[in-house]
């Protein structure tokens, strides 16, 4: 089951990063990440509000509880915020795999931290999957991005490397809270501090690229709140693991690449797809191996 859950993350996953595409283009990156904010707090607020009702502020009802969940806050925001700002500026056919790298760290850290082992089908799986990945980042040198001049391809690595803390921290907290919990709470206090951010920088800097609204902007909110819903209750399930789901959920970069080709007409799409291809049969095989 939470092998499904996860092939259901990285589909909307994948839905969420085109959203995104769409909505920042041309348009102020802060504005747009605070409106996700928004709108993902307002999707989960009933949870809040029905748990104050029957006298429960949820996570233990406790300040620690609460301290541990404004510490996920920070560290998504700060994924977010770069996430938001390297997919306006990259090629979705790049920003997609640099984000679909994120497993390498979180299996280093899962085997480190959790003791998780894998099987012969999963680690055939996560090989074939890293080698996949690895070559669908190279290309971005023939299309001018290097880690050499390109800061938006650093962003795109730092989001990774953050995305990457927050999943092995999930696994720490859902071990001991409710995923519903976690999520309302954490989307709520997000929305705090990207409101309290949000003002400091405008009064900084009064100069800044107008906010514009789309139809995509509530959009990437419902994505990714029903790929978090679905991540949250895999992890939550006692024999998942963390290396695994990670690995699956970069599956989204399917749903991303595609529409860069087909809509964007993005560049080296032989190449790109080959490559792909390859991730395809690593996450079957991670699939296969773990129903085994």
């Amino acid at each position: 089951m939470w092998v499904i859950l996860a092939v259901v993350s990285a589909l909307c996953l994948g839905f969420y990063d085109v959203m995104k595409k769409l909505s920042l283009d041309s348009n102020n990156v802060l504005g747009v990440l605070f409106l996700n904010t928004f709108f993902s707090a307002l999707l989960m607020l009933p949870i809040i509000i029905s748990g104050i009702a029957v006298g429960n502020c949820g996570l233990g009802n406790t300040l620690a509880g609460h301290g541990a969940i404004l510490l996920k806050s920070f560290i998504v925001l700060g994924s977010w915020g770069l996430g938001y700002a390297s997919i306006k500026h990259l090629p979705l056919t790049i920003a997609g795999p640099v984000n679909a790298s994120r497993p390498v760290l979180v299996l280093i850290g899962a085997l480190l931290v959790f003791g998780e082992r894998l099987n012969g089908w999963q680690w055939v799986g996560v090989l074939l999957g890293l080698s996949s990945l690895f070559f669908i980042s190279r290309l971005g040198g023939k299309e001018g991005i290097s880690l050499s001049h390109s800061r938006w391809l650093w962003m795109a690595i730092g989001a990774t490397a953050l995305g990457a803390v927050s999943a092995l921290y999930d696994k720490y907290l859902l071990g001991r809270f409710e995923p519903l919990e976690v999520q309302a709470w954490y989307s709520l206090y997000q929305l705090v501090i990207m409101g309290l951010a949000l003002w400091l920088i405008m009064r900084a800097t009064p100069s800044h690229t107008p906010l514009r609204w789309r139809w995509t902007i509530p959009l990437i909110s419902v994505f990714l709140t029903v790929a978090d819903l679905a991540y949250f209750y895999s992890l939550s399930i006692e024999d998942s693991m963390i290396a695994i789901v990670s690995m699956i959920r970069r599956g989204s970069v399917i749903v991303s690449f595609f529409y860069g080709v087909i809509a964007l007409h993005e560049k080296n799409v032989r190449a790109k797809l080959i490559d792909l291809c390859v991730l395809l049969v690593g996450l079957i095989f991670l699939v296969v191996g773990s129903l085994d």
